[in-house]
């Protein structure tokens, strides 16, 4: 059985996004791709992308035109996390800021539908270690000196 296992050449499964292959999803424009999404990004794609969300779009289609054949776009930077991922954006590398800085994100297929700021965590997360002095009742025990 095991020599049966090497024969076989490893596929990759080929991604959907709600049925619709990654293929068809770049063909598809305005209201057949927004009926795919969830209801949320639906209503607010049929109230039209504002211009700044239309700005982002144009910068990263001028980035990934400006790229060398089989090398990364430019990272470009916005602060536009509620922007929802469209299928044109595949591939590139936005850098997304939380508050305090820029998170670089490369955009991949599964993350068609979903917001920029998902990806980029506006907290810490919090790891809990030990606990200081007198957080605890058992810590009125403990001389502070």
């Amino acid at each position: 059985p095991r020599m049966a296992d090497k024969d076989k050449k490893r596929t990759f499964r080929k991604y959907s996004f709600r049925g619709v292959d990654l293929d068809n999803l770049l063909d598809l424009e305005g209201e057949a791709l927004f009926s795919l999404f969830h209801s949320r990004a639906r209503r607010k794609l049929s109230h039209g992308l504002k211009r700044k969300n239309v700005n982002l779009v144009s910068k990263l289609r001028k980035a990934k035109r400006e790229a060398p054949t089989g090398e990364k776009p430019r990272v470009i930077k916005t602060h536009l996390r509620n922007m929802i991922i469209i299928p044109e954006m595949i591939g590139s590398n936005i850098s997304v800021y939380n508050g305090k800085l820029f998170n670089s994100i490369e955009i991949k297929p599964e993350m068609i539908g979903h917001y920029l700021g998902e990806f980029s965590l506006t907290y810490k997360h919090v790891r809990h270690g030990r606990p200081g002095i007198g957080a605890t009742h058992s810590s009125r025990f403990i001389p502070l000196k």
